[in-house]
């Protein structure tokens, strides 16, 4: 079993994944984001191996896979699919899931904390090094702060889960309690844990998206890029891709851009003409 750091040893790590530490040179690579094919997938058009070999044909170098239409979370599926990547060069380096950690004490954060422990174990079979997990919505009753203290309470005891296996846990900014920026630095801090950051969607934020994002950009353990970003006013524009390329490498971030295409074409032809646009951005940043 793999030893857990000291929580005091938390900054100097979270500095060195986003490229900290000794060097400030940033080490980017692209991927694609399985949610880009949420249809094909659901539909069964495409497998899971398929987005293996759609990597390869697009020329990215990782995957990160949402699970929501895994057909099994059994070695018969999984393993295959690992050998499958590795065979053709893909890492399979992150699996998104769906938590919902505003939940008090009880039973239903029992429930999710099971869910993710669970999830942790797929990934770490996958050869996966990091987990994409959302914070959830603050309940009618409760208060952002209440809420933020409980996500705070559950990923402090799923990142010692998740750190055991040395996977790195993602909270990503979704709306909900992780609509701002601030609060998910709170979060992150108050977790205070080498395995727990920030899974940086760029196309989240509901307004004034690029301060946000370098905000939490120190945090960032995982990235996923979108076509269309929240301006101050939050209008959705044509994000700057060469912009936030640039704000990445500036912070030294070390990882994987993973396009997330949600818009109105055809993921079959969008996401090839996206990532030769995200590929070239990367290299002339490299």
């Amino acid at each position: 079993m793999m030893r857990l750091l000291p929580a005091g040893a938390a900054a100097t790590l979270m500095a060195q994944q986003s490229g900290g530490g000794n060097s400030k040179k940033s080490r980017l690579r692209t991927a694609i984001c399985a949610y880009s094919f949420r249809e094909q997938l659901q539909s069964k058009a495409l497998s899971y191996m398929d987005l293996v070999n759609l990597a390869v044909d697009n020329d990215v170098d990782g995957l990160d896979l949402t699970v929501y239409w895994f057909p099994s979370t059994e070695d018969s599926f999984l393993l295959p699919l690992r050998a499958h990547a590795y065979k053709n060069a893909v890492e399979i380096y992150s699996i998104s899931v769906r938590t919902d950690m505003c939940k008090p004490a009880g039973p239903e954060r029992d429930k999710q904390a099971a869910d993710l422990r669970k999830w942790v174990d797929v990934a770490s079979t996958l050869g996966a090094g990091h987990i994409r997990v959302f914070g959830g919505a603050v309940p009618k009753t409760s208060s952002e702060q209440e809420a933020a203290g409980w996500v705070t309470e559950m990923l402090k005891e799923a990142g010692k889960y998740a750190g055991s296996k040395g996977i790195l846990l993602g909270l990503e900014n979704h709306g909900g309690v992780t609509e701002k920026a601030d609060t998910i630095i709170k979060i992150v801090k108050a977790v205070d844990s080498p395995w727990v950051g920030v899974n940086l969607d760029t196309g989240n934020f509901v307004r004034d998206a690029y301060t946000q994002i370098a905000q939490i950009l120190p945090y960032a353990v995982n990235a996923q890029f979108k076509e269309t970003i929240k301006d101050e006013t939050g209008k959705s524009v044509k994000a700057d891709w060469a912009k936030l390329v640039r704000m990445f490498r500036d912070a030294g971030y070390r990882g994987y851009f993973a396009l997330e295409y949600e818009e109105k074409e055809s993921a079959t032809t969008a996401v090839p003409r996206l990532t030769r646009e995200l590929n070239q951005l990367v290299r002339k940043q490299a």
